[in-house]
């Protein structure tokens, strides 16, 4: 059967969105939600999550957070994790220190402030630092960082610490019931029943990219992947063995001289429905944006540390989905407790009856999630992409 592109992006639309449900069925569906700190205007998983779980509400993750049966960790990025995935991944040490344990002084440091953050059952970081006064270290910028938050963060990367709970977006600690024991050093001369283990753990965690972000160009695919040496650096040199197993057991088509992958157990849906979605920068139909050019043949920008005099399409602009096109992109602020709306296009403004219906209804299901009660529609205001004008 020949898969056009057009295919292609109405199975992409299809399979991201699926029937919502609950917030604790989605987030075990998806298996890990991105999650970023900026507010423009909610938490991008927030935004993910509104598009998948029925009556979902600015914040809900943090506040259910102790009985979703999650965790916050890094996958390919940072997130929340289910705990069968988080325990695919762990016990895990950094890859800068396979080769070298932590320095004498450093693993009496952590072991002291493990025994602090469980006599305390759980702690906020101010109240470690308060304790130990640990000074200040140089972070991945290379700026300044207070040195007991970059050892928290590095014990809670290991799995010596999780989050508990977050207090006004501070991740407040607590020790692990069960402690993490040394990283399994692998070599040549294991046994095949090891190697087996590891190989089924790896592609667990590839089938899970997959389920989030299929279908993906080859290039993306193996990018992603790439990713994984965060979530599971003990093994980032079986990553590219783990590529190729990947490749063998996936459904493939070539779409305009691109190679494309996705689970064989996906299929073809049905026609788009007629529905208008406001996406977050980083929701898995928009995060990866080369597959995003290839499906809708415009350059979206994350446009949030573009200086302001530099930006084409906003701060936070999110990708504008109507059907199954991504036709633009919209900005949306609170003042003074009503939603503001700013839309851009990609060539013309739908003119439809039921586009604007659908954008309308988008607007109010934005309201509802943000809790902003009952309202006159948002004033809509239009652009052109400026080499459309």
């Amino acid at each position: 059967m020949l898969i056009t592109l057009d295919d292609l992006r109405g199975f992409t639309v299809a399979r991201n969105f699926f029937t919502p449900t609950t917030l604790k069925r989605a987030l075990h569906r998806m298996g890990f939600v991105q999650a970023d700190p900026i507010r423009a205007p909610a938490r991008a998983q927030d935004l993910i999550l509104r598009q998948r779980v029925r009556n979902y509400h600015d914040g809900d993750i943090e506040r259910r957070y102790a009985s979703l049966e999650i965790e916050e960790d890094f996958f390919v990025i940072y997130g929340f994790v289910t705990k069968s995935l988080h325990a695919l991944m762990h016990p895990r040490i950094p890859a800068d220190d396979l080769a070298l344990p932590w320095p004498a002084e450093k693993r009496k440091r952590a072991q002291l402030l493990l025994e602090f953050v469980r006599g305390r059952g759980v702690a906020h970081p101010r109240e470690v630092d308060e304790h130990f006064a640990h000074g200040t270290v140089k972070n991945y910028w290379g700026g300044s960082s207070n040195a007991t938050t970059h050892l928290l963060d590095e014990m809670h990367y290991r799995g010596l610490l999780r989050v508990a709970r977050r207090e006004k977006g501070i991740r407040i600690y607590q020790a692990r019931q069960e402690e993490v024991k040394g990283v399994p050093r692998f070599n040549h001369a294991q046994d095949a029943r090891a190697t087996s283990e590891r190989q089924t753990r790896i592609d667990a965690l590839v089938d899970i990219l997959i389920r989030i972000y299929a279908p993906l160009p080859g290039p993306s695919l193996s990018a992603l992947l790439s990713r994984l040496r965060f979530a599971v650096p003990q093994w980032r040199e079986e990553l590219p063995s783990a590529l190729q197993r990947a490749k063998e057991r996936l459904s493939h088509a070539r779409v305009d001289g691109v190679d494309w992958f996705w689970a064989k157990e996906d299929s073809a849906r049905g026609a788009p429905q007629d529905t208008v979605r406001l996406l977050a920068p980083f929701d898995p139909l928009v995060r990866d944006r080369a597959r995003f050019e290839l499906l809708w043949g415009w350059e979206y920008r994350f446009e949030a540390y573009t200086p302001a005099l530099k930006r084409k399409l906003g701060y936070y602009a999110m990708p504008l989905l109507w059907r199954d096109q991504v036709i633009g992109w919209g900005n949306l602020s609170v003042k003074n407790g009503e939603l503001k709306s700013e839309f851009g296009y990609v060539g013309t403004q739908p003119r439809e009856r039921a586009f604007k219906r659908e954008l309308e209804a988008e607007l109010d299901r934005m309201r509802d999630f943000l809790k902003l009660g009952s309202q006159a529609p948002a004033t809509l205001q239009s652009a052109l992409r400026p080499n459309d004008e």
